[in-house]
């Protein structure tokens, strides 16, 4: 019984960051407001990340290298059991290191476009996309 809770929990997650992926794309391309488009895009990039790291929990699957060089008989501080109980439970530290560079990425970006929008509203005086578009091709609005 409780391996069906751990598989539904896990569906569950898994179907909820989907969904979210899933709605935060429908925003940003429905959504004509450009700020709109910047809060769904960070959205879109933290459910990203966390899907990148529920990615790299693999709990039963291949495991990862765990002190690579190192038998599990012949280390000194730790005992066999020890060490494979480790094993069993380590998670993948190369999803963790991608999404910590994505993390940091992802914050320049935003800020850059954030600065932009900042740039575009302070020329324009609006940030909404049909408004720019009229305003820049010169049809239906001033310079």
């Amino acid at each position: 019984m409780d391996a069906f809770w751990n598989v539904f929990l896990w569906g569950y997650i898994y179907s909820t960051v989907i969904a979210i992926i899933a709605l935060t794309v429908y925003g940003m391309a429905t959504r004509p407001h450009l700020v709109k488009k910047l809060i769904l895009l960070s959205i879109l990039s933290d459910t990203a990340n966390l899907l990148a790291v529920m990615i790299g929990m693999r709990k039963g699957f291949i495991k990862p290298p765990v002190f690579p060089g190192i038998s599990y008989t012949n280390h000194p501080v730790a005992n066999t059991t020890q060490l494979a109980k480790f094993a069993d439970t380590a998670v993948d530290p190369v999803p963790q290191v991608l999404v910590v560079t994505a993390i940091v990425i992802g914050l320049a970006v935003l800020v850059f476009l954030g600065y932009v929008l900042i740039l575009l509203y302070q020329k324009y005086g609006t940030l909404d996309v049909r408004l720019l578009e009229a305003k820049i091709t010169g049809k239906g609005g001033k310079k």
